[in-house]
């Protein structure tokens, strides 16, 4: 992937004991996500893979089109921000995966998520 396909992406994920029920092994994340096209062509956002790992080994995998419902088309410079969510039956897991674009250009490439950690806050007695 060249200089003019580049996207970068953070994540920021966040436990949520409102939505969670430990005593039912029900543990809800969300996570904010922010796409930045860093290249020097516009791309749009086709569709999104992930793979979720609970802290037992058990994986779900996700994939569809676009994100949050939307297709996000970056500009050079822009950048799109949503948040979404899963459930693990585990208080900790994993997540990665790709984005799939494509490039004004015409050029389909991949961008992947790195791995980040979900888990839930530590806690003392």
């Amino acid at each position: 992937m060249g200089e003019q396909n580049k996207i970068s992406v953070e994540t920021v994920p966040c436990y949520l004991p409102s939505k969670s029920s430990p005593k039912d092994n029900r543990y809800v994340f969300a996570y904010t996500i922010t796409i930045s096209n860093r290249g020097t062509v516009a791309a749009t956002l086709l569709s999104r893979y992930w793979l979720i790992t609970d802290s037992n080994g058990k994986t779900q995998e996700v994939s569809g089109d676009g994100v949050v419902g939307a297709q996000p088309y970056l500009k050079p410079g822009e950048s799109f921000q949503y948040t979404s969510g899963a459930m693990l039956e585990t208080p900790i897991g994993v997540m990665q995966g790709k984005y799939i674009l494509i490039s004004d250009d015409g050029i389909n490439f991949n961008c992947p998520i790195p791995r980040f950690t979900l888990s839930i806050p530590r806690t003392l007695h």
